[in-house]
């Protein structure tokens, strides 16, 4: 379960280096970005009632991270890319795939460097709507994993007794 999810999450990162975005993506960046919330939105409903019913919740619950934060960060690192490619003046210089990647992983680390910077006002609120996202996703939803895999230990040695 845990190399599963592992390699999902690494394979998930590794398709937003590979994998090709089409001019299609390029003029609907917000929905890129809204279904890519939405996307993690289910996956962690989804995972965290598995969580429930695992009989190792504690594994489950990392499993889940590993597959959700690098789900998290590439949304909006392709959001970052995407936006750069139509309007480059978004930023403080043009965004490669790398430099979208390094710049979401600066701002869910909350290190930001500084060295790339969302210069107009439609790049700064999709950094906010990143910024509310890493908090919520580190308080609220670490929150529900953890009581989720409380309830998994629970239930798992009620069935034992």
């Amino acid at each position: 379960m845990l190399v599963r999810s592992t390699l999902s999450g690494l394979g998930v990162v590794l398709a937003y280096f590979v994998l090709p975005f089409t001019s299609a993506f390029t003029g609907s960046t917000v929905l890129v970005l809204v279904g890519g919330l939405v996307l993690v939105a289910a996956l962690l409903v989804w995972q965290i009632r598995a969580i429930w019913v695992s009989p190792v919740p504690r594994a489950q619950a990392f499993g889940t991270l590993a597959l959700t934060l690098p789900v998290f960060v590439v949304v909006f690192a392709a959001t970052y890319y995407l936006m750069s490619r139509a309007v480059p003046e978004h930023w403080s210089e043009p965004l490669s795939r790398l430099d979208a990647f390094y710049f979401a992983v600066t701002v869910i680390a909350t290190v930001g460097f500084g060295d790339i910077t969302a210069v107009s006002q439609a790049a700064r609120a999709v950094v906010t709507v990143q910024m509310i996202g890493n908090l919520l996703l580190v308080g609220l939803i670490a929150r529900v994993i953890m009581r989720a895999v409380q309830e998994g230990l629970e239930r798992r040695d009620s069935v034992s007794e």
